[in-house]
């Protein structure tokens, strides 16, 4: 609670205020931690260093693609309002209802599971206390600059990595950490935020991270050898291009997940792309729900309708995403989702973005013969002349 500010100035206000929170039913973990969570979205706008809110259900999608275990280590090294962490905690209780049972589990849970970095002390406090009203006793919230201390320590530590860092910025080079220059020399903190997380995994450790559509493509030197590390050092799994108004009203910029897992060895096979155009939300700055609530997120209550499903394609993701090795190597270009061999990657330069491997279907439009075309010009063009001479006449 360094550094915090107690603004209920007047006795009566406080009085007030704890009455009506002793008024809440606050029994369960979850009401709680729902309760903060609301009160987040309310106050969430985008901070001095470029920070917001990731929405929830991109949120619970990356962590149903990489399906966090009891055992994970899981690091968000820009964490903020801790979103990540929390989902990834819900998400354990969810699939391992015995997770708290055994001792062990019980302690690496609570102490040992969740970690997370922030350099914007309010954020530190706000993640902190978001983990505790979730369940989390002990979580490792800590005050680090990740793109400018050096991470000894942290290297090779953890087995899942998910974020949604800072984009579109850049640091000066003597500012940013020499081990991540040693991966990539760039200033754009994207980038350097890729060779961290590439520099945080263990081998074998997995990430989901969102990144900028300009990764995927962009020309300069760093960009095409973080690509290369990717698809021939690592094994790059997946693309999931998000829609362009996901992060309204704070930023309008094109996104994808980027999945993939440390192996320091290679073994990209195939990526597999996933071009999604509804995440169940409106896409404009209101962002509304377009469906009701048992409809919305990656696991609905009722399987969707084609008609649903043009709103909210995450359930799908998931879907096609158990498929990857399989059924989806078959799919066409001109699918949704479909995989692209490593070969072909290479071959583009190391190009990622989905439009450069996706084919568009192009509908056969037949045309009249241009003789009958003239005729009928030349029919109207007596229609309208007659139509003129009644004109006149009446006039007259």
């Amino acid at each position: 609670m360094k550094d915090a500010r107690f603004t209920i100035q007047t006795p009566a206000l406080l009085v007030k205020a704890v009455d009506l929170i002793a008024a809440l039913p606050l029994e369960g973990r979850d009401t709680k931690g729902d309760l903060y969570e609301y009160m987040l979205s309310k106050i969430a706008t985008a901070g001095q260093n470029g920070q917001f809110r990731t929405p929830r259900p991109i949120i619970e999608l990356m962590v149903e693609l990489t399906q966090p275990t009891p055992k994970d280590v899981v690091c968000d090294p820009a964490c903020g309002t801790a979103g990540f962490l929390v989902a990834v905690g819900e998400s354990l209780r969810r699939h391992h209802p015995n997770l708290l049972h055994h001792k062990a589990s019980r302690e690496h849970f609570h102490s040992g599971l969740f970690h997370g970095f922030d350099f914007d002390s309010t954020m530190l406090r706000i993640g902190s206390m978001n983990m505790l009203l979730h369940g989390i006793e002990q979580p490792n919230i800590v005050y680090r600059d990740s793109l400018a201390q050096d991470h000894a320590g942290e290297v090779e530590k953890y087995t899942l990595v998910l974020a949604n860092p800072p984009f579109a910025g850049s640091l000066d080079y003597e500012n940013t950490a020499k081990d991540l220059q040693a991966v990539v020399k760039t200033k754009k903190t994207e980038l350097l935020f890729l060779a961290l997380f590439l520099r945080l995994l263990k081998p074998g450790g997995r990430a989901a991270v969102i990144v900028p559509d300009g990764v995927l493509f962009g020309s300069s030197n760093a960009h095409k050898t973080l690509r290369r590390i990717l698809v021939e050092d690592q094994k790059l799994d997946a693309i999931v291009s998000l829609p362009g108004g996901v992060f309204r009203p704070y930023a309008g910029v094109s996104t994808a997940i980027l999945l993939f897992t440390k192996t320091n060895s290679g073994g990209t096979d195939f990526v597999w792309f996933y071009d999604v155009q509804a995440d169940g939300l409106s896409l404009d700055d209101k962002r509304q729900p377009l469906l009701p609530e048992e409809k919305l997120g990656v696991a609905p209550a009722e399987p969707l309708t084609a008609e649903e499903h043009a709103k909210n394609n995450l359930p799908d993701v998931l879907a096609r995403w158990a498929n990857r090795d399989t059924t989806e190597r078959e799919r066409p270009r001109t699918s949704q989702s479909f995989c692209v061999p490593r070969a072909e990657i290479a071959e583009k330069n190391y190009d990622l973005s989905l439009n450069r491997y996706k084919e568009v279907v192009h509908e056969e439009v037949s045309y009249d013969p241009p003789q009958k075309i003239l005729a009928d010009l030349k029919a109207l063009e007596g229609e309208i002349l007659l139509g003129l001479e009644e004109l006149e006449g009446m006039l007259r």
